[in-house]
């Protein structure tokens, strides 16, 4: 074989191996990033899966898909009031937890959100105006039991819902969470896009906490 068509084929084979190297490299980036954004909707459907294993009414968890993107997934409210607190009042309804889930998800993007005892601890203590959402399946009780007291005593509207796993997804964190709070930016109105979701979720609140005095 002549020496520059051995060179030619040679120079094809190395072209042909770096296109199907550059083929494979794209087809696992894209296979990464589709399961990077399904990820959190596996752990939330293996949670589902074990809650009916261990022997809870299939009516208390209920899979509902959210109108967002596709990388959002599946927000799946678990209602299983087995474990509740005994202070766990007012608890938010099934449909009612769905959009506190979704108000606290809004607020969380907006870096507005309060995540874990500490900083709900802090924000109430400096005053802070928001609406606090308190998960009812926490042990022990005593992590929890001083916030609606202090949320009492500055005024701060809050609510319960039962599971701190729905708690922690609907805030991007990646653990369960015990307490969130929603501290909107009422003076930026552009940073303030979930606002009415916010409003009405307040206005639930206010209404189920009127109730329960009277």
């Amino acid at each position: 074989m002549p020496k520059e068509k051995k060179e030619t084929k040679i120079k094809k084979e190395k072209k042909e191996k770096k296109e199907k190297k550059e083929k494979k490299e794209k087809k696992e980036k894209k296979e990464k990033k589709e399961k990077n954004g399904e990820e959190v909707t596996d752990v939330k459907m293996e949670e589902s899966t074990f809650l009916k294993k261990e022997g809870t009414n299939s009516e208390e968890v209920a899979d509902i898909k959210m109108g967002e993107s596709k990388k959002e997934g599946i927000m799946i409210v678990h209602y299983d009031l087995s474990g509740l607190v005994p202070f766990s009042i007012p608890l938010a309804s099934k449909e009612f937890v769905l959009e506190l889930m979704q108000t606290v998800r809004k607020a969380s993007k907006k870096r507005q959100c309060r995540r874990g005892v500490k900083e709900v601890n802090k924000a109430l203590k400096k005053n802070n105006k928001g609406l606090v959402v308190i998960a009812g399946d926490i042990s022990p009780p005593d992590v929890i039991s001083h916030i609606p007291i202090l949320c009492e005593e500055k005024n701060i509207p809050y609510i319960f819902i039962p599971a701190k796993a729905d708690l922690g997804f609907s805030c991007s964190a990646k653990r369960p969470t015990s307490a969130v709070m929603i501290v909107p930016d009422l003076k930026n109105e552009e940073n303030f896009d979930y606002k009415d979701e916010y409003k009405l979720c307040l206005k639930q609140v206010q209404e189920m906490e009127q109730a329960i005095i009277f």
